[in-house]
């Protein structure tokens, strides 16, 4: 019947991956939308040779981290919390006391907790440089600057 004509999806091998750097400019975005945008370009599946094993991340480096909006009441009831382990160890902090503190950190963990729980998952994050001022050190790389 059809024995030829059929066709195999192609699978990208790592070594055959081309990244590129891209410029966010998070001024005036909301966190969220942003934080989910990030973590679906971060997997590579805006491609159109998504393969869903190997990692074809491109790299982002997003400015101006401080000036990120939350909605609604989220700056004062979003509570971060992390626990050192000792018996009394739980540190909790808002949302705004976090944006004040480390804005990156804000970004970093929306992004981290929209990415899938496997192992790829630090190595995608290590191609995401956030920075709390407009200024950054890739300059060199020649990042091109993407609207979200």
């Amino acid at each position: 019947m059809l024995e030829g004509l059929t066709t195999q999806t192609p699978w990208v091998k790592k070594e055959e991956v081309q990244r590129n750097w891209y410029l966010i400019d998070a001024k005036g975005q909301v966190l969220g939308r942003l934080a989910s945008k990030l973590a679906y370009l971060l997997q590579g599946k805006h491609r159109p040779d998504f393969t869903p094993h190997v990692d074809q991340a491109d790299f982002f480096v997003i400015i101006n981290a401080d000036k990120i909006k939350l909605t609604g009441k989220k700056l004062d009831q979003k509570v971060y919390w992390r626990h050192s382990g000792y018996m009394g160890g739980l540190k909790l902090e808002t949302a705004r006391k976090l944006l004040e503190k480390k804005p990156e950190m804000l970004i970093h963990l929306a992004v981290k907790r929209m990415l899938p729980r496997n192992r790829m998952r630090p190595k995608l994050l290590k191609k995401l440089k956030i920075y709390a001022g407009p200024n950054h050190p890739h300059t060199a790389q020649n990042p091109q600057p993407i609207e979200i």
